[in-house]
């Protein structure tokens, strides 16, 4: 299949563990909600600081690049032809292009992803010398691709309709809560946004400060929240909205609410170098921990990312 007539595109990073299948069937599912195409994209490493000059030798490596391409294509062909995928009758119309590439796997699918509509990857991947996509791909993809992230682990499955959104006041929160009610209005759903509160106690030598009450914090919270719903989204969204604010750390909280949800969508304002900080810390506990699929969303001042080096790609 080809990705010609399509304008809206996704990318997803494959390397044949079951957290990149997972992945995988999510995007050809997103994919034919959203009628776009699908990049899948592979990689194999080329810095054999193990190898001798067999390897080297221009013929291995271009018979290392078919047989990943070969094996990409077998996998894709099997999630296609899966039941998770062939269950939806529109997933079979998803124009597919496969695109294999030599190196880094983070730097080449942070390339790839822009002008994309989403990056989607596993959790984690394949472990030791033979891995393209490890849990640390993901996380770096999260902080440093032009795009939305979606991360997905196996098992996961359909929700209870319910578009989660992590919201705290800043560029980030409010990113992602533009981001979320796209997300609830294509799915149908509701948005849940969600607020954390952590109650003040500060003791000193001689004096106990007591914050505002547990019930104080989150009634702030929640008419913090629907302040910012009705100034991002307007008096009438065309979505339903339910602002939930409860007591905790902000991952917690968030990780406890989108149990069974479709999606949990967090902010994340770091966005360093690959070498760097790679998540804020909610961010990155939620990819983490989340049992449902995650999606990182920068604020819109972050979407011209720095160009990271990657080899040339070749397309299948």
């Amino acid at each position: 299949m080809t990705a010609t007539g399509t304008t809206t595109r996704m990318v997803v990073g494959v390397d044949g563990s079951p957290h990149s299948r997972a992945a995988l069937v999510w995007a050809v599912l997103e994919a034919a909600r959203r009628s776009a195409s699908l990049e899948v994209v592979a990689t194999f490493p080329v810095d054999f600081y193990w190898a001798d000059a067999y390897l080297l030798d221009p013929r291995h490596m271009t018979q290392i690049r078919e047989d990943t391409e070969n094996r990409t294509r077998a996998f894709v062909d099997e999630v296609l032809s899966s039941a998770e995928v062939t269950g939806a009758a529109v997933a079979a119309d998803v124009p597919v292009r496969i695109t294999v590439a030599a190196g880094t796997p983070a730097e080449h699918l942070v390339q790839l992803s822009k002008g994309a509509a989403l990056l989607v990857l596993g959790s984690r991947g394949r472990g030791g010398v033979r891995s393209t996509l490890l849990g640390s791909v993901a996380l770096q993809c999260s902080a440093h691709a032009p795009c939305p992230v979606v991360v997905v682990r196996p098992g996961t499955g359909p929700g209870d309709g319910r578009v989660v959104v992590g919201f705290d006041d800043s560029a980030a929160g409010r990113a992602a809560l533009q981001r979320a009610a796209e997300e609830a209005r294509r799915r149908g759903g509701p948005l849940e946004v969600v607020v954390a509160r952590v109650p003040v106690d500060t003791w000193s030598d001689l004096t106990v400060v007591t914050g505002p009450t547990v019930s104080e914090l989150l009634e702030d919270g929640r008419r913090s929240a629907e302040q910012a719903v009705q100034e991002v989204l307007g008096a009438s969204p065309d979505v339903e909205v339910r602002v939930r604010a409860d007591v905790g750390p902000a991952d917690d909280v968030l990780v406890r609410a989108a149990e069974h949800a479709d999606l949990l969508v967090v902010g994340s304002r770091s966005r360093s170098s690959l070498a760097g900080m790679l998540l804020g810390s909610v961010a990155l506990r939620a990819v983490v921990h989340a049992e449902c699929p995650v999606m990182v969303v920068h604020p819109p001042a972050e979407e011209g990312a720095e160009p990271l080096r990657a080899a040339t790609a070749g397309q299948a």
